[in-house]
């Protein structure tokens, strides 16, 4: 028989509030156009962006997380010290160790959280809110800071024609806490790691270390390439449109409704034509509301979807209450979706 006392945690978790942060300079389809050859056209009818957020020096991986995350405590209507943990998804953090996460803990003020980063691309907000919920039912934390954060300005190659336009910069955050009801559904999630190639840094690290300088790619100025967010477009995009989709309805079934019961789609916003696509597979009814923040954000990976329901709420366009289907996908390839009461 076992000597170990089992957790006490609460029944169910739910999000209790959310919190956005977008930097300041805002960066038109022109801007891109100065260094690939294309046209406003082709970038929106590819993608649907027009503009995009570009960080600057003090718009730092923690500035961002920290603005948005104040707002998301705030909004939860709790305070900073009763935060147990912190859970920050990013790629874009270039210092190795310590995790980025333990500086925003100790910033906003927590009483020593747990604090770790998570690598999973654009799944990885998904995959924080999973983790999430996991400490509070298990009883390890009673609230929760999730945080989804890119700069991804810095790892896109300006004049790669079939990236340049897709990437921005900014965070989402959200507190996850406890709940007497179910409100976030079981989490569909994996990957297909037979396909990373699919998404991928240009250069490794250890690699662009190790070159020698004289045969290290060059742009058009004459500068060596920092290693950047390199992919292959038409293969990723047919994965997301044909295996997301499935995805996304096997959340629907694990959660136990179906798409007439949704009030709000949140895809991670990749490209418009993606969505577009899902809400044709999933044949969702016209009331679901559906968010298209990648016109005006870009591709911020991680903090995609945070940043999504965020501005949903802000604008109205959706309420506290509201049943939404979240799925984020990208790099690895990984994949997340589940269904949640937003906050």
């Amino acid at each position: 028989m076992s000597k170990i006392r089992p957790s006490k945690g609460a029944p169910y978790a739910r999000i209790l509030g959310v919190g956005g942060y977008r930097p300041v300079r805002v960066v038109p389809n022109e801007v891109i156009l100065e260094t690939i050859d294309s046209s406003d056209e082709w970038i929106r009818s590819r993608s649907g962006i027009e503009t995009r957020h570009w960080a600057s020096d003090d718009e730092t991986v923690a500035a961002m997380s920290i603005e948005a995350s104040g707002k998301a405590i705030a909004d939860a209507g709790i305070n900073a010290d009763q935060i147990g943990a912190v859970v920050v998804s990013t790629v874009s953090h270039f210092s190795q160790t310590p995790a980025v996460a333990t500086e925003i803990a100790d910033k906003l003020g927590t009483q020593k959280a747990a604090a770790f980063d998570i690598s999973a691309g654009c799944a990885g907000f998904g995959y924080g809110l999973t983790l999430a919920k996991g400490m509070i039912v298990e009883g390890s934390a009673e609230y929760v800071l999730v945080i989804g954060v890119e700069r991804l300005s810095d790892l896109t190659d300006l004049e790669d024609r079939a990236t340049a336009f897709l990437f921005g910069d900014g965070a989402g955050a959200v507190v996850v806490g406890p709940s007497q009801e179910p409100h976030i559904g079981p989490t569909v999630w994996g990957s297909e790691g037979d396909k990373a190639g699919t998404i991928k840094q240009t250069v490794p690290w250890d690699e662009f270390r190790a070159s020698d300088l004289s045969q290290l790619p060059r742009d058009s100025k004459g500068e060596i390439k920092f290693p950047a967010i390199t992919q292959e477009g038409q293969a990723v995009f047919r994965w997301a449109v044909f295996e997301m989709a499935k995805v996304a309805q096997q959340a629907l079934d694990a959660a136990g409704i179906t798409a007439d019961d949704l009030d709000v789609f949140i895809p991670h916003q990749a490209n418009e034509r993606i969505i577009d696509s899902m809400v044709k597979t999933l044949k969702l009814p016209q009331h679901v509301t559906v968010a298209r923040d990648v016109r005006t954000t870009g591709n911020t990976s991680a903090a995609s979807i945070p940043l999504a329901m965020e501005r949903l709420l802000a604008t109205g366009e959706a309420k506290s209450g509201d049943t939404a289907l979240v799925i984020g996908f990208g790099a690895g390839l990984v994949y997340a979706a589940t269904v949640v009461t937003l906050p």
